[in-house]
Formats: C-alpha cells, sequence, structure tokens
C-alpha cells in the first residue's frame, strides 16, 4: 500500500480510451498576474488527462477576490452528455478531512481528549482488533497506530464484482483487519491504515450515541454549508454525477454504484469540487474546530507529511504550509488544497481512465498514484500564481 492514500477501491492509470475535452465553466474574473492567463498550465495538465483517456476532469479554485470552476470531458461514456462544474462525484480519502473534523469537535466538547486511549471506548476494539498497547485518539487520526489496514483483508480476486456489491460497514472492516497481525513495533511510526478511520468513525458515533451518518450531517456538512455532500447509496440516474469505469478481462464495467463504501468514515463521502473547497476553507478560517484543535491538525508528525486528517504541502507565497485532503478510488483521483490561513482554495477531481484493478494488473497502483501526484502538483502550481505574498 502506498503511504500516500489508499483508497477503497484501488486505482490505476492506463491510456485505454481517448474522450473529447468538452468543457463548460462559471469563470470569475481570474486575478491579476504577471502571467496573462494564471490558469493556462492548468488548462494544459487537464487537457493532457483527457488526451491520455480520463473520462471527465472538474476543477474549482477560490481566492479572496472570487472563484474560477470549470468542467472537462463528459459526466458518462454512454450518454456523453458533458460534465459541468456542479457534478458530484465519490471523493475517496478526502472523506478522512471531514471524518477528522467530527473526532476534533469531540475533543473540543470534551468526550475526550487527543491523547486519550480509545481501547475501552470503541465496542469491539479491544477483542476484536488485539491492539498490542494503548491506542489514542491521536494515533488513529495520524495514522501512528500501527493498525492492520483492512484492503489487506479484503478478496483478491479478478472478478471483484461479487465485493463491491457488499457494504463494508465499519463493524466488519474492523473485524477483518482483527485477522491480520497488529505487533507492537509498528505503533507510533506512519502506517496509512483506513482501518484508523472506521475506528474513529465507532468513536464517534458510540460517543454521540447517534448514527455516525447523522452526526456528520449535523457536525460537518451541515455547519460548513456542504449541501451537495452525502454518506448515502448515490441514485446511478442521478442528473449531475459523474460516472467511474473499470476494465475486466478488456470489458469495461460501469464502477459508480457506491454501496460497498455507503457511510464509510475512511471513503465514503459523495461531494462537489465547491463543497470540497467549502470544506478546507470552514476549517483553515478557524470555522469548523476550536483553534487549539486546528493548531494539532496542521501539526504533522514527522513521520510524514501528514497532520490529524490532512497531508502538508508547502506555500509559494507564505512560510505557512498548505493543508490537502487526497482521495483515490480505482475510478476517481481526487486532490482539495486549502493555505494554511484558509484565505485560498483548490480542488480538483479527475474520472480516470477505464483500465483494469490491479488484481488483474500489478502495475496499476502506480499509475494511480502518479496520477493523484500530478493533480496536487497542478493544483499547488495554480494556487502558487494567483496568491499573494505574506510576511
Amino acid at each position: 500500500m502506498s503511504t500516500k492514500d489508499r483508497g477503497w477501491r484501488r486505482a490505476a492509470f492506463a491510456v485505454v480510451l481517448l474522450v473529447s475535452g468538452c468543457t463548460y465553466s462559471t469563470d470569475e474574473p481570474a486575478p491579476s498576474s504577471s502571467s496573462p492567463s494564471p490558469f493556462a498550465s492548468l488548462e494544459n495538465q487537464v487537457q493532457l488527462f483527457l488526451d491520455e483517456g480520463a473520462v471527465a476532469t472538474v476543477v474549482q479554485i477560490r481566492w479572496p477576490e472570487g472563484e474560477w470552476s470549470k468542467a472537462y470531458g463528459v459526466r458518462d461514456l454512454e450518454t456523453k452528455t458533458p460534465a459541468q462544474p456542479t457534478d458530484r462525484t465519490e471523493v475517496a480519502s478526502v472523506t478522512k478531512t471531514m471524518t477528522a473534523v467530527a473526532v476534533l469537535k469531540l475533543v473540543d466538547d470534551h468526550l475526550i481528549g487527543l491523547d486519550d486511549p480509545v481501547n475501552d471506548v470503541i465496542p469491539g476494539f479491544s477483542s476484536t482488533l488485539k491492539p498490542p498497547g494503548p491506542i489514542t485518539v491521536r494515533q488513529l487520526l495520524s495514522h501512528t497506530s500501527g493498525m492492520p489496514e483492512v484492503n489487506d483483508a479484503l478478496p483478491q480476486d479478478v472478478d471483484f464484482r461479487p465485493a463491491l456489491r457488499q457494504t463494508l460497514t465499519m463493524e466488519r472492516g474492523l473485524e477483518l483487519a482483527g485477522t491480520l497481525p497488529w505487533t507492537s513495533a509498528d505503533v507510533g511510526s506512519f502506517k496509512y491504515s483506513n482501518t484508523n478511520y472506521l475506528a474513529l468513525g465507532l468513536l464517534i458515533q458510540t460517543l454521540r450515541h447517534k448514527p455516525f451518518v447523522q452526526v456528520m450531517q449535523e457536525e460537518v456538512f451541515g455547519p460548513l454549508g456542504l449541501k451537495n455532500t452525502s454518506l448515502d447509496h448515490v441514485d446511478l440516474q442521478e442528473p449531475g454525477l459523474l460516472h467511474g469505469y473499470v476494465t475486466l478481462r478488456g470489458e469495461r464495467v460501469d464502477t459508480t454504484d457506491n454501496t460497498f463504501a455507503v457511510g464509510n468514515p475512511a471513503g465514503g463521502a459523495v461531494s462537489t469540487m465547491e463543497d470540497l473547497n467549502l470544506l478546507m476553507a470552514g476549517i483553515f478560517q478557524g470555522r469548523a474546530v476550536s483553534a487549539s484543535s486546528l493548531r494539532e491538525m496542521k501539526t504533522s508528525t514527522g513521520f510524514r507529511p501528514y497532520g490529524l486528517g490532512v497531508w502538508e504541502h508547502g506555500d509559494g507565497c507564505s512560510k505557512d504550509s498548505r493543508h490537502e485532503g487526497r482521495g483515490s478510488f480505482w475510478d476517481y483521483q481526487t486532490v482539495a488544497v486549502s493555505s494554511g490561513d484558509g484565505r485560498y482554495q483548490a480542488a480538483m477531481t479527475v474520472t480516470t481512465p477505464p483500465m483494469p484493478t490491479e488484481f488483474e494488473d500489478p502495475s496499476t497502483p502506480d499509475k494511480r498514484n502518479y496520477l493523484n501526484g500530478r493533480i496536487e502538483s497542478t493544483l499547488n502550481e495554480a494556487l502558487d500564481h494567483i496568491c499573494k505574498p505574506v510576511g
């Protein structure tokens, strides 16, 4: 597994299908810049994604004076309806950033401390996972618990379709991860594991005495104005939904149905690029959690550039770091970036070219990570073009 990201459906990046670059935009005037077009490089990179077979790309950039949104490609390969800036997509591990907010609100409400152990708080944690010692909230949030990765316990069949028809509940995820070894040597080091956030979802549910999905709506989506974000099952006939694809033995398969990830605190959110920017703005402008919790969220453990639910990235206009949510599925790659002060945001999703899973082609995870990294670089370069240096 890559330490950069691990989604519920391992993705890839191969040239299989060329999609025409239909575009639609809701542009605000671009900010002043020494470059005639601050987003020219971004648009060139997006065109490369399309030329390499991406089905669609949607991007939104926000700065203090305005925003710039654009969509490229098509919603689906059957109707070839042009993608729109308001389209929804599965955002994979960007969900972890949302879940981290809900966890830090537990801390703000004095329901638990960041360095409190969860072993006797999360139902079934000790008996199911058999942790080698006390595991804290901070360790789960920062992927330093050493917890086994649930994906490693899932079926590895070339025909992945039966597995995707079953919802991976939080409880079932912990049971599966519990079949794998968890040694004390792993505790304290960075080891990216989706199981950490399944456990955190159960922690939220336990301490709030409400279903996880309800808590997320009441504590995160609603207060931050994420009107088009949910953890529910998608309607495949929903207008404005980006469809994703993989191939199975050379045949294209629509994998938009999110049954597997419904309600999942590690990767189950469906959202828009506008909502992802609202999320990041709310967090880093200090409207989501307390100032002390935000400082903790932005602080890297030192093992990797990862804080509590967000990745760290250099900022070309500030001594502070930018912070990111990154999501990777077989069929979608998504990155959301914010400046540390919450003044600038950029979010992009790419519907990846239809390609085999790693069960059929072991090279695909590296291709997926490469695509995700290109999205990240493209967004940060765009922000570097428009941001104003600060002291």
